[in-house]
């Protein structure tokens, strides 16, 4: 199950990095993450005698996974708020016809 993890996340990360990117930058970001999210998986898969989901390789990866979030949180909502912001100003504008 943990090399059908991998391949998700690796999955995930390669859609991010070549499609979405397209659409906006923090994509290199988010498809990263999702690349080292699999990559680890799979080095766990691989090595289960350094349990990598336990102890301080455990908290490494809920702070980096959780400064991820934050990361892609916060582009997230400003990405929201300008396309909100330039909606509501389009409204506002009326066209010349």
């Amino acid at each position: 199950m943990q090399y059908f993890y991998a391949f998700l996340w690796f999955a995930v990360g390669l859609i991010l990095l070549f499609s979405m990117t397209k659409e906006s930058k923090i994509f290199y970001f988010a498809g990263g993450f999702f690349l080292f999210l699999g990559a680890w998986w799979l080095a766990d898969a691989l090595m289960p005698e350094m349990k990598l989901f336990e102890g301080g390789w455990g908290i490494a990866l809920r702070c980096v996974t959780g400064g991820a979030l934050l990361v892609l949180a916060v582009a997230f909502v400003r990405e929201y708020r300008q396309k909100r912001r330039e909606a509501v100003n389009g409204k506002e504008k009326k066209p010349d016809k």
